[in-house]
């Protein structure tokens, strides 16, 4: 894209570009920061509040969302099971998995409610749009991608929820028998918008595809809007007093940690079962990243009412920034090795 003769990118912004620094993680550092100084903005309720205007949104967001995903492209996709076995795999059993593992590390309650978070980023589906871009970017299998990251969103809707309540039972208002609830709830907010935008694919999916960078704008809009919301929330109710900026730097290095071990587990499966150079990349860029758009929206209803929705985030937001930096990265090398 820098590439472009009639690009009006700087060279700074397209070196930042590659390393997967942009303006969108720099407004998200600002919403926390604006959180943080006037908290009292964003934590009101009502009709007419931010958060409600967020919840609004995010029905947007997913109509517009299936109004980009035709059933040609998923057609294309339905037909390389092992390596759709591998990505869903890894995404939702894999990551989970190895948060378990570190579970007795995390012995006071404070640290449990972060914990809790860092499994939060492992029940989230695979991001889309970034990791089809990534693939691409890479030379990767595309049509794959783009089945696997979309059938990763809608299997989260259902995944994501049933792994938070057996892992919240009895925790901050959240309890088994909610699962049904929440499911509900989403499948009104997420599934019926994205149901609702593939019936008017044929119809309007042009209009989508041609807008798809001022919708890009409005979905990032609205991921700002419930970030700053949230942690409005958890800073007006002291959530993040006693974590220190070295727990911050830990939480962070333990991101980095979990995605490269994820990203060597596919890699050395994809190995293990003889993949070709496209389908490997796709497995390793879908099955490693995590997705902030149903981070940030499940949110709203797996812990709605709780004051600590902002510690929640916190590693979902580590992990986007990060995960994004990383496979930028590795993306542009692998498409130059080509």
């Amino acid at each position: 894209m820098c590439k472009k003769r009639n690009s009006k990118r700087t060279p700074v912004a397209c070196q930042l570009s590659k390393a997967g620094i942009d303006g969108f993680l720099i407004l998200l550092i600002t919403a926390v920061g604006a959180a943080y100084v006037a908290p009292a903005t964003g934590s009101g309720q009502g009709a007419f509040s931010l958060s409600s205007i967020a919840n609004c949104g995010i029905s947007v967001i997913f109509f517009f969302y299936g109004l980009r995903l035709s059933r040609e492209k998923l057609r294309v996709g339905l037909g390389n099971w092992r390596l759709h076995i591998l990505i869903h795999l890894a995404t939702f059993i894999v990551f989970p998995l190895l948060i378990l593992l570190i579970r007795p590390f995390f012995a006071t309650e404070r640290n449990l409610m972060l914990w809790m978070g860092i499994f939060y980023v492992a029940a989230l589906p695979s991001t889309v749009s970034s990791s089809v871009v990534m693939v691409s970017i890479a030379k990767g299998n595309i049509p794959a991608a783009i089945f696997n990251a979309s059938i990763s969103s809608l299997m989260g809707v259902f995944i994501t929820p049933l792994w938070m309540s057996l892992m919240m039972a009895g925790r901050t208002g959240f309890d088994a028998h909610e699962l049904g609830n929440v499911v509900a709830k989403l499948s009104l907010q997420v599934l019926l918008p994205v149901a609702a935008g593939m019936l008017l694919n044929r119809r309007w999916g042009t209009f989508a595809e041609k807008h798809k960078t001022g919708l890009r704008m409005f979905d990032q809009s609205i991921i700002l809007l419930i970030v700053y919301t949230s942690f409005c929330s958890s800073f007006t109710h002291r959530v993040f007093d006693g974590f220190s900026a070295v727990a911050l730097v830990c939480c962070a290095a333990g991101m980095v940690l979990l995605f490269f071990t994820v990203f060597g587990i596919v890699t050395f499966a994809c190995r293990r079962m003889k993949m070709n150079r496209e389908d490997t990349i796709t497995a390793q860029f879908c099955a490693s990243k995590k997705s902030l758009v149903h981070g940030t929206a499940m949110s709203k209803v797996i812990f709605a009412g709780y004051s600590g929705a902002g510690l929640m985030l916190l590693p979902i937001l580590l992990y986007h920034a990060l995960q994004l930096m990383i496979v930028s990265a590795i993306a542009h090398k692998k498409g130059v090795e080509v």
